[in-house]
């Protein structure tokens, strides 16, 4: 049985690869669930309505986070690159230049 989150067969694959894969695959879902409740909360007249489409975006919010942040903690250089990039004021650009020269230094 192939899913789509897979490149190679899933068989030659080890335990912690197919759990990293369905892990990327579930930040990619949540991503798309927060920019469809984007896209439904801008055209939505009903204030009741959008109200619950907020508050299920806002889950998606916790949902993603909880999903990077356990990719985070397995992949030290992926780790490194958010680390230099994230939360961090001045230009991104250069933000991911020096972080990915911090990636370097990762084995």
């Amino acid at each position: 049985m192939g899913f789509d989150q897979y490149h190679e067969p899933p068989n030659e694959l080890s335990a912690e690869a197919r759990t990293y894969a369905r892990m990327i695959a579930s930040l990619t879902e949540e991503t798309e669930a927060i920019g469809w409740y984007a896209q439904r909360i801008s055209v939505e007249a009903d204030e009741d309505a959008r109200a619950i489409m907020e508050n299920a975006q806002q889950e998606e919010f916790k949902h993603f986070a909880m999903d990077l942040e356990f990719l985070l903690r397995r992949k030290e250089k992926w780790r490194v690159a958010c680390q230099g990039v994230l939360f961090h004021d001045g230009d991104i650009v250069k933000l991911g230049e020096q972080a990915e020269e911090a990636e370097d230094d990762v084995e």
